[in-house]
Parts: structure tokens; sequence; C-alpha cells
């Protein structure tokens, strides 16, 4: 009888986290590397998170809470959602977990059952497809080429539900694209979902403060607020308040879905850490003003990046949304040789190929299934983005 469980034969490790590993394993090995595969932001966590995370510290706040946040955070993020987003809701409608991934977990093992159909329009996060099959259900792709400008449209989600379809995830702005939805898109999905009942949606808006060119964020729930019933809406503090590493996402749903989603985290991790809880009390309360300056930062380093790549032959890279990823078609690289007359044969080979010989990391299309591209972040120094596009360059013209 076999040790590991049989489910994990279909699930594969998370393919950003690999590249991100490999890059700091060749750098520790004395390889420059220029490492573009991580999403997290590269500025500090603001002060004032800090502070209320050393005073909770000394205030003793050490201890076990509620399984699925404090009354303080919760309200925090019903005053959030109302603010921001005009979704009206009350504490016992809001989870909050060990960062968005976990209340995502939650959710789908919360509902889905053996046979249950989750439509992730692709490009996707790569983690969308791997949870719905470790909760037992079945992922559905739906291709959105760059043609569609990386987005699901009305007729292809009619397409793809059928009476097993109880998800769909809507990633906006998207990770690994940068599109996002207009009000109106959503709309426009919105009076598909009100003809099939069976059919609920998961809103990853995890980006929802990174946003360019006068893009205007909106969010499923507040434009179909009869659907919100059937809507799970999460975010996070982690992308836009620089809080990656304090691990704290959250959501809003129907009562009964985020019920069961405490019962689902009772039994893995409890509750989120005490002290990264009153800091994100602090960044959903506090000033944003910080966000000014780093969306500048960020909005600089976008509009070089898709420059530079839109300058090399064999590349063409869309203008994103949103987040801080760009997700370049290497169509004309495909069936060019490299020096050593290996041929490359897909965006695997291409990303491999620019790790080897410029060292630069960064993720294959694939792994977000949509080929053939590759996803950079531009959440790193001007610096070494110039440094990086340089390199990709000189790999790309070395190619035949």
């Amino acid at each position: 009888m076999p040790f590991i469980a049989d489910l994990l034969s279909v699930i594969k490790p998370s393919p950003t986290i690999a590249v991100s590993t490999k890059a700091a394993e060749l750098k520790a090995a004395g390889r420059d590397v220029i490492g573009l595969g991580a999403g997290e932001p590269d500025f500090d966590t603001p002060e004032h998170v800090k502070e209320a995370a050393r005073q909770a510290m000394a205030d003793g706040k050490t201890k076990y809470t509620a399984v699925d946040g404090i009354p303080e955070l919760k309200q925090a993020i019903v005053d959030k959602f109302q603010r921001e987003n005009n979704i009206t809701c009350t504490a016992a409608q809001v989870s909050v977990g060990t960062g968005g991934k976990q209340v995502l977990y939650n959710a789908l093992m919360a509902t889905m059952n053996p046979g249950d159909e989750v439509i992730i329009p692709a490009p996707y996060w790569v983690s969308y497809p791997d949870m719905v099959l470790l909760a037992g259900g079945t992922p559905v792709t739906v291709s959105c080429p760059a043609s569609n400008n990386f987005k699901l449209t009305p007729d292809q989600l009619e397409a793809a539900i059928t009476p097993k379809t109880k998800w769909l995830i809507l990633n906006s702005p998207s990770n690994p694209s940068g599109a996002g939805y207009s009000a109106d898109e959503l709309k426009a999905l919105a009076e598909v979902i009100r003809r099939h009942e069976n059919v609920h949606v998961l809103t990853d808006d995890m980006y929802e403060h990174l946003v360019y060119n006068g893009f205007v964020f909106s969010t499923f729930a507040e434009v179909a607020p009869d659907l919100q019933e059937r809507t799970l809406t999460l975010n996070g503090v982690s992308k836009a308040y620089c809080m990656t590493g304090w691990r704290i996402g959250y959501a809003t749903g129907p009562q009964a879905l985020i019920k069961a989603m405490a019962k689902i985290q009772s039994q893995s991790t409890s509750s989120p850490n005490s002290i990264a809880q009153v800091a994100a009390v602090a960044a959903l309360n506090g000033p944003l003003d910080f966000m000014a300056s780093n969306l500048k930062a960020f909005d600089s380093r976008r509009q070089l990046v898709v420059d530079a790549l839109n300058g090399i032959d064999g590349i063409t890279c869309a203008d994103p949304d949103g987040a801080f990823y760009v997700f370049p078609s290497v169509e004309g690289m495909i069936g060019r040789k490299r020096p050593d007359g290996a041929v490359i044969e897909n965006d695997s080979d291409f990303v491999t190929w620019l790790l080897e010989d410029g060292g630069v990391a960064a993720v294959q299309g694939v792994a977000f299934g949509l080929e053939p591209h590759f996803r950079i972040s531009y959440a790193t120094s001007t610096e070494a983005l110039e440094d990086a596009c340089a390199r990709i360059k000189v790999s790309a013209e070395k190619l035949s």
C-alpha cells in the first residue's frame, strides 16, 4: 500500500514558487540571476502597520483568537467592503484566513462534491485548478487568448456551464495577465449567471488597488447585488498593503458558506496569527497615502517592461490594466534554434533558455494554462528590470 495519497499524483507544486526557489538556489551557488517570478511587492510594509503589530505584542495580544478572525478585523473588513466596493455585509458574513489562498481553499473544500465543476478562465493563477482537484472537483478551463484581452466572454461562459457547474472563478486584475474586467463586462457575465441558479461566483480581488491607465476597478457583487448570495468576494492585505508575509486574507459571502468555511479552518490551522490580525486592522482603517507612491513606481516599471519587450523581435506584450505582471507572447520564438541546435518548441523551452543563457528567471505560460507566453513580475527595482530586459533581448537575438 503506497504511503503517499493517490490524490497527490494529480496535482503539482506551485510553479511560481518553484521558479523563485530555483532562482534563489542559483544565486546561492554564485550564479548571477535576476528573479522575476515572485508575486510580491518589493516595498516595505507601511510603518503604521508595523507599529500596530509592535503595540499588539506589548499589549499581550499573543493568544489564540476566534477561528476566523477577531471582531475588530471583521468590522474593519465590513467597513472596507461598504466604503470601497458598495457591498453591504455583516461580521457574520466575513471570513479571515491565513492569506487569501487559505480562504479560497476553505471555500472550495466547504462546497465541492465529487463531479462538481469549476469554470476557470485561462490564463489563471496557478493554484486554482489544483485547489479544485484537492477539493474533489473538476476544473473546467476556458481559453481566453490575447485576442480576447485575456478575458472571459459571456458566450464562452454560457458554453462552459453544465448542470455540474458550481463555481466560476474571476480574478481581476489578473495574475498573470494584468487584465481587468470593467463594470460593463462584469454585468454582461452576471446576465449569464442569472440564468443558471446552480452557478456561484468566486471573485479574487487581490490586486484591486493596483490599476493603471485610468482603469476603474469593479467587483462582481458590486455590479450585481442581486447575486450577492451566490458570490464570495475574496481579498487581502498582501499586495496593495505590502504585507505578503503577514498572511492575512479575507472574504465576504453567504453566511452559511462563511460558517462552513470556519468549520474547515477549525480543523486545519485554526485562527490566523493574532498579531498579523491587529496589523491588518491598522492597514484597513489607516491612511492609504503610501499606495500612491507605490503605484507610481509600479506604473513606471510597467511602461518600461512593456516597451522593452515589444522592442524584441518574436515577442509581443499586451499592456496590463493592473497588478504587477506582464504576460508576453513568445509565439514568434517557437521554432527558432538555440546556438547548440536545440529547437524552442514551447514557452517552457524559451524560459529555460532565458535562465540558462541570460540568468533571468521567469515563469512559463503553460503553468497559467495559456501557451505560448511567459510571466514577468515587475515588482522589483527599476535597475533590475532594465538589466533583465536587456538580457532577455540578448538571449532572444541568439535564437535563429
